[in-house]
């Protein structure tokens, strides 16, 4: 049954940039109320509270919380809000987008001095992955997670991929992809779906971060058969689609969002041009 998503409330963890801030953004479009997670610097407090205040504006509630989202103390905290702002009525939509782990390579090279670390590692699957867990089993505690449910984690074609110095957050999104999996199961007698979601290249805070992040961009969009680069907006119109029933059939999946980019470049797609587009597709 397709149902509205006026007046539900969605968790998005990592919700001040990039694909998280899109989210938010089509979700409040839709009338859902927003509760927004972030974990930034004093230089983006403005953004953030432009962000805040737009939401708003289209009529919902909009709090956001600039904590770590890996940190047990952020959940011990948030659960109780959680609980008071939706009256025990439960968190519709979570989104975890979490984009916080190391860049360097496993063995050292130029221009990296020296290997990732045991500790690197570590965090970089912890909070891109692990934490993942940690939240759901804190919200589904709480009983936050009522049937009809959905859970989106952010995973990407890193998981199938390698770069120089990808290696821990594609291990990350691995990770990731599998307790999606086991989640998705687990909470299939509670109605709850869970997802994730394989964006295309995207042009995100978090992706600039990467040191080879310019060529790869650039094979993104030769290989995409839409001849662009995925948007975030692109992310955030699946998730409101998805979100838009109670049902919890489409469960454990990866899906791609990512306009066919993926299965392109691994069949060395050659993207046709139609007439008069000859200058590039629009």
């Amino acid at each position: 049954m397709i149902i509205p998503l006026e007046g539900r409330w969605a968790l998005i963890l990592g919700a001040s940039s990039g694909i998280g801030r899109a989210i938010a953004t089509a979700l409040a479009q839709e009338g859902a109320n927003i509760v927004g997670l972030h974990f930034d610097t004093g230089d983006r407090a403005a953004s953030v509270a432009e962000l805040a205040g737009k939401l708003r504006g289209y009529g919902v509630e909009a709090h956001f919380e600039n904590a770590n989202a890996a940190s047990p103390a952020t959940r011990a905290k948030l659960i109780p809000r959680l609980l008071e702002l939706t009256g025990g009525e439960g968190v519709h939509i979570t989104v975890h987008s979490l984009a916080f782990g190391t860049l360097v390579p496993y063995l050292p090279r130029e221009p990296w001095p020296a290997s990732i670390t045991k500790r690197q590692l570590e965090m970089t699957v912890d909070v891109m992955a692990h934490s993942l867990v940690y939240w759901v089993q804190d919200l589904h505690a709480a009983e936050l997670l009522r049937p009809g449910a959905k859970v989106y984690a952010l995973t990407s074609a890193g998981t199938v991929q390698a770069l120089p110095s990808y290696g821990a957050v594609s291990a990350a999104k691995v990770a990731l992809e599998a307790h999606v999996r086991q989640l998705a199961c687990e909470l299939a007698p509670y109605r709850v779906a869970v997802n994730a979601l394989r964006a295309g290249v995207t042009v995100t805070p978090a992706l600039q971060r990467i040191p080879e992040s310019a060529d790869f961009v650039a094979r993104g969009e030769a290989n995409n058969p839409h001849g662009r680069l995925t948007v975030p907006e692109d992310v955030a119109e699946a998730v409101t689609l998805l979100s838009r029933t109670d049902s919890s059939w489409i469960t454990g999946n990866t899906i791609g969002v990512d306009g066919g980019e993926l299965h392109a470049a691994a069949g060395a797609w050659s993207r046709p041009v139609p007439a008069g587009h000859e200058g590039g597709m629009p």
